[in-house]
């Protein structure tokens, strides 16, 4: 039985495609909302996160503590924000290893903005056997993407919460 390598899930947030997708794509912000990412770090923080921009994401899971170098592949204001996982390592240096690539989708709808998750496992030429011996180890579940699964649904509920949150707090909105 072959794994699974992409899992999606999505949530209608209550704000406009564009801000759902300025939260998104600010990188540094995504540990708010992330149950392993903290944060992460620019080269150049005043710069717009652009398809090409690399950063460097730092990330836990319990007591272990590691960093990744990503690069955007996809920055598409309102529409679509992508990156993929190309470094790991847990400490400066970070070994060349293609991990993920992680997306995000913001459609219009009824009441704001469909934000669709999305997780592509980048261990495409691992042997099944040696990838679910490592997930186990590495998640305590089955696989990555039943872990990620719930990952997902962790970060778009607080990010739905959040963001409508905010939403709330602005002068002139509906209380």
């Amino acid at each position: 039985m072959s794994r699974a390598l992409t899992v999606s899930d999505t949530v209608v947030v209550g704000v406009d495609p564009e801000t759902a997708y300025a939260a998104v794509s600010d990188v540094r912000q995504m540990g708010r909302w992330s149950p392993e990412n903290t944060g992460a770090t620019l080269a150049d923080p005043d710069a717009p996160v652009v398809k090409g921009t690399v950063f460097v994401g730092d990330n836990k899971r319990g007591r272990g503590r590691w960093r990744t170098r990503c690069v955007v592949t996809i920055a598409e204001p309102g529409r679509r924000f992508a990156f993929d996982v190309r470094a790991w390592g847990l400490g400066e240096r970070l070994l060349p290893v293609r991990v993920a690539t992680w997306e995000y989708a913001f459609e219009p709808a009824v009441g704001g903005t469909l934000v669709t998750e999305t997780w592509v496992d980048g261990r495409k030429g691992w042997p099944d056997w040696t990838a679910t011996v490592f997930d186990r180890v590495a998640t305590g579940r089955d696989s990555f993407a039943t872990f990620q699964r719930g990952n997902i649904r962790r970060t778009l509920d607080r990010l739905k919460r959040e963001l409508e949150a905010d939403r709330e707090r602005e002068p002139g909105s509906p209380e």
